[in-house]
């Protein structure tokens, strides 16, 4: 990241023609024995609107504001007869040199301390040419991060990671709106993520929400970084109960808050309470909806945002008791992070199922348990809880006994209803969850087959429902029967699918003797997972002596049986994935591999170990596994290897990294990873079920194995 310094010079040639010279020069050296920038950077900008003001249209309009700002500082007896700020950027993405590397003035060095640093001599100042009616552009918030970089990395006077507003410890509304970005981690910081432009009318509800209800119990503050995010609408989710008389607060929008807006029973166009008006247009603002810009004022902007969203989310605003009714479930879902706009990779079809359940289940039915879904093309964990609970009311259970699990009612009832001929809402329902489950690969070099979206609203048994029916159970390793049956249900609700459906894998932490292995014969087992090592020594109380010991593998093939190898080092947590520590065990699994005479071409399956969101992947999983395919690499890919985790796991690190093989953590179906997830492409194991006691003192996880996929160890390498 380079970044280009204009010299003063650029700017000298606006200023009146006495002062000229000295504003050409380079700034002269600070004498004061104290300068030395290591803190950080102040933040600054122009000040109040002026209605008199350019609006810096072109970078000559930005000179020459320069100009103005050295003809006021260097008459000011406190910026020591120069420019006080050492750089100044503006809208254009120009950075320009004030003082330079030189002393700045501008810092309120009258104020206190920052971290026992002084604010003039030990920290640099930067002035955007923006007044406080101004907002970012993109080009100056890349130019004050290049700047902060250069300063910290390349400046003759180096300076230190600290990014504070002018404003911090002081009375002045300096930087403005500048404010959200004058924050350590923010996107003009180096050291973190570019993350680009933030919203100022989220930043004016959380600056708002903070300073009304900082003294309220149970109040917690959340950022002011103009970004919507839960921390935010947690905050105003606590403003509201607080304006309900609720006390002490929670960041929950829980059955006590929604009783408490349902007894108010008042929408905002009838509302008198300004802090409530303040809420809920803070809310539609961290919802993307553009509604009033004064925070107090429920204007005609306010309203249309809020019959964009009733009808967002599948429901008719005209319809005056619907919109009454409903108003409690629409409050609840202002104060969450779930989208009613499709998003981007949002499917518009699975909307149109999503707005069908908010209409149908929520408003229609009125099931009690049921929140209004998300509506953004994204089947996930909120969706699939809705999707069962409308699958639970047309497969008869009542409603008070729905609560979206997949237990013994719901199974039975899958079994019996579930299982016949299909019409109407339980048929949507059905077809509806083939389309989640879609596209389902065919077979090796064919194109995978997607689900006809026209099959959805029909009763009719049509040649594309049958087909893509038939590949998805040959695909699930499922009886191919075409129909709606338990087996295939299960399979499109749950990734373990049918628990007691037989399976042929299994893993566990037991040592395999030879009269286990009879018994997993005996079983119908033929493949067993076992652990390479483990990373606790047997003193620690942790130690589950899960590691396959001296001879064992010998006894698994002896016995008829094959092996696949499992590594996991605690994979239960972010922290314990990263690219060092990947290839560290890369290297680990591989001598292991050897000491076991296990040959080479062999998988072995990397454990991820808990429910990992999208953003895990992308900060530490995927480096981890990267670590491991190098480590591999480097001693000569003897191994290939495999990944255990939930199927969005599995999936992104076969994609991106190149796993060969995937374990499918089947049985942990309330994992996010696993919800609105096919099975990963390359699948060999689903793991779909855990025996607490296989025999006494020994527990066993049922893994169905992929005909064709993974053959595992069936001999041994006598070579090594």
């Amino acid at each position: 990241m380079s970044v280009t310094i204009n010299r003063r010079a650029t700017w000298a040639a606006y200023v009146a023609a006495e002062n000229q010279e000295h504003a050409a020069a380079p700034p002269s050296p600070s004498a004061n024995p104290d300068w030395d920038p290591i803190g950080g950077v102040f933040i600054h900008h122009r000040g109040p609107e002026d209605p008199f003001g350019n609006d810096y249209e072109s970078e000559v309009a930005c000179m020459k504001d320069i100009a103005e700002i050295y003809h006021a500082h260097v008459v000011s007896p406190d910026f020591d007869g120069d420019i006080g700020y050492n750089f100044l950027i503006c809208r254009h993405g120009a950075v320009y040199e004030g003082r330079g590397y030189e002393r700045g003035e501008a810092n309120a060095g009258e104020a206190g301390r920052v971290d026992g640093l002084r604010r003039n001599a030990n920290f640099y100042s930067i002035c955007a040419l923006m007044r406080s009616n101004h907002t970012a552009t993109e080009p100056m918030l890349r130019a004050f991060r290049a700047l902060i970089q250069h300063l910290r990395d390349e400046a003759p006077r180096k300076t230190g990671p600290r990014i504070v507003p002018h404003s911090y410890g002081f009375d002045t509304e300096c930087p403005g709106n500048l404010t959200m970005y004058a924050q350590r981690g923010s996107t003009i910081d180096p050291a973190g993520p570019w993350t680009g432009l933030a919203d100022i009318y989220v930043f004016a509800a959380q600056k708002w929400v903070n300073a009304a209800y900082q003294a309220v119990a149970g109040y917690r503050q959340c950022p002011q970084d103009g970004r919507t995010g839960w921390p935010t609408v947690l905050s105003l989710t606590q403003g509201l109960q607080h304006e309900h008389g609720i006390s002490p607060t929670v960041q929950n929008f829980g059955p006590g808050t929604f009783d408490a807006v349902l007894r108010r029973n008042r929408l905002p166009n009838d509302e008198y309470n300004l802090d409530l008006i303040r809420i809920y247009n803070s809310a539609l603002w961290c919802k993307g909806y553009w509604t009033s810009t004064t925070l107090a004022f429920w204007d005609d902007d306010s309203q249309d945002a809020l019959q964009t969203l009733y009808n967002d989310a599948g429901l008719p605003y005209t319809d005056t008791s619907l919109r009454q009714a409903m108003w409690p479930h629409i409050a609840r879902s202002m104060l969450r992070m779930d989208q009613f706009r499709l998003v981007p990779g949002g499917d518009a079809v699975i909307r149109g199922v999503q707005q069908r359940l908010n209409s149908h289940y929520v408003a229609g039915i009125g099931i009690p348990a049921m929140p209004l879904v998300p509506c953004d093309g994204i089947y996930s964990r909120d969706v699939q809880q809705g999707f069962m609970m409308a699958l639970q009311y047309e497969l008869g259970i009542s409603l008070g006994s729905i609560n979206g699990y997949f237990g013994p009612g719901t199974q039975a009832g899958l079994k019996g209803t579930g299982s016949g001929r299909l019409t109407g809402h339980l048929r949507h329902l059905f077809r509806s969850a083939c389309y989640f489950n879609s596209p389902t690969p065919t077979g090796a070099g064919q194109a995978p087959l997607a689900y006809d979206p026209a099959d959805i609203g029909t009763d009719a048994e049509t040649n594309s429902h049958v087909e893509w029916l038939r590949a998805f159970q040959r695909f699930s390793q499922i009886p191919v029967t075409g129909t709606n049956d338990y087996t295939t249900w299960a399979q499109l609700l749950v990734s373990s699918g049918d628990t007691e459906r037989p399976a042929t894998g299994c893993d566990c932490i037991t040592e395999i003797t030879a009269a286990r292995a009879a018994q997993l014969k005996a079983a119908g087992y033929q493949i067993v997972g076992r652990y390479l090592d483990e990373h606790l020594p047997p003193t620690d109380p942790d130690f589950l002596n899960k590691a396959l010991k001296p001879g064992e593998p010998r006894t698994i093939v002896d016995a008829g049986l094959r092996l696949f190898p499992i590594f996991q080092y605690n994979g239960t947590q972010l922290g314990n994935f990263t690219y060092q520590k990947g290839y560290d065990q890369g290297k680990a699994a591989h001598q292991k591999a050897i000491e076991h005479s296990i040959p080479a071409g062999t998988c072995i399956y990397f454990a991820v170990d808990y429910d990992a969101l999208d953003v895990d992947i992308d900060s530490n999983i995927r480096p981890y596994f990267e670590g491991v395919k190098a480590s591999l690499s480097g001693l000569g890919n003897r191994y290939t290897f495999g990944v255990y985790g939930s199927r969005n796991v599995c999936t992104r690190i076969s994609h991106e990294v190149g796993a060969r093989w995937s374990l499918v953590s089947g049985m942990s179906w309330g994992y996010s990873g696993n919800l609105g997830f096919p099975l990963p492409q390359n699948w060999s194991f689903n793991q779909i079920r855990e025996y607490d006691e296989f025999q006494p003192s020994w527990d066993l996880d049922h893994d169905i194995w992929r005909q064709g996929a993974d053959p595992g160890v069936s001999a041994l390498d006598s070579s090594q």
